[in-house]
């Protein structure tokens, strides 16, 4: 151990007394005003602690000498903006569905609000650009599963699909290969001219007419004479080149071995029918609305 009165000769400052491996420690104070600014925060923190609500308990916290709770704030601030909103929201709630979109004011409120609403229920699946994704309707263009009107996204929203909701909305593509409806040489040639019909190519060999018989006989009843779908059954229309699933032979095939049921939870009883309103507008809004 070093001599505490040692002075080290580089700096002229005296060593703590302390050395490891030759390297001696400076006996350098802090700087006085960072040792009172030091003190005065221990201070204000003390009377923090006194003054707020800060230190947790079993079942709550301590309360402070003045009682404030930035919640209750909150709830007096959102109190305040119910009352400014109030008759906003009441005309919101007995309006039709097209008297909303005939009031400018009364349509950016709903779709504000739908959006917000969007954001928080919708757009773990939809995504927050409510573009979707394998499996999840994207909600911008203008390809509907079940109706693109307000009054069908309404519906949709209120009873899902699939969801076990009495008025749900239902429809179910068929495993063909699964319950050997079609062969597996079927299901590839239907599967070629599902692609076809969407101007994709074919694999070689592809017999259009053997394709053609299998759809009229399993997929028109759906689908329709023209496969450009059906909303009553949730059908796709498959002449476009927007797919749920995917486009390419492997993923048809997939899907027609196996079927497609994707669900959606309904929405009545977990929002309240203005909210569900308000974020029928909003899907509506999104671009691809008819």
């Amino acid at each position: 151990m070093a001599d505490h009165t040692e002075v080290d000769s580089v700096t002229g400052t005296a060593t703590t007394g302390h050395a490891w491996d030759g390297i001696k420690e400076l006996n350098t104070p802090l700087p006085r005003w960072w040792v009172i600014t030091f003190y005065i925060c221990i201070v204000w923190a003390v009377g923090y602690w006194i003054v707020y609500p800060a230190w947790p308990t079993i079942s709550s916290n301590t309360q402070g000498l003045f009682g404030y709770s930035s919640r209750a704030d909150v709830a007096v601030e959102l109190a305040n903006l119910e009352k400014i909103r109030g008759a906003k929201m009441a005309a919101l709630a007995t309006a039709s569905l097209a008297d909303i979109e005939k009031d400018p004011a009364m349509l950016g409120l709903a779709r504000a609000k739908g959006k917000t609403v969007f954001g928080d229920n919708c757009a773990a699946c939809h995504g927050t650009g409510a573009a979707g994704a394998k499996g999840f309707p994207n909600l911008n263009d203008d390809d509907w599963l079940w109706g693109g009107s307000l009054e069908q996204i309404q519906q949709t929203l209120l009873y899902g699909v699939r969801s076990g909701h009495p008025k749900t909305r239902e429809g179910q593509m068929l495993a063909f290969g699964k319950d050997g409806v079609l062969k597996p040489a079927e299901i590839v040639t239907v599967a070629n001219y599902v692609r076809e019909l969407a101007g994709l190519p074919t694999r070689p060999g592809y017999d259009p007419k053997a394709g053609a018989k299998i759809f009229a006989e399993n997929c028109v009843a759906c689908h329709g004479d023209n496969a450009k779908g059906n909303p009553d059954f949730g059908a796709p229309n498959l002449t476009d080149k927007i797919w749920l699933y995917g486009s390419d032979e492997a993923t048809l095939i997939e899907t027609i071995t196996n079927g497609r049921g994707g669900v959606m939870p309904a929405w009545e009883g977990r929002l309240d029918p203005t909210t569900i309103k308000a974020m029928a507008v909003y899907v509506h809004s999104l671009g691809g609305g008819k």
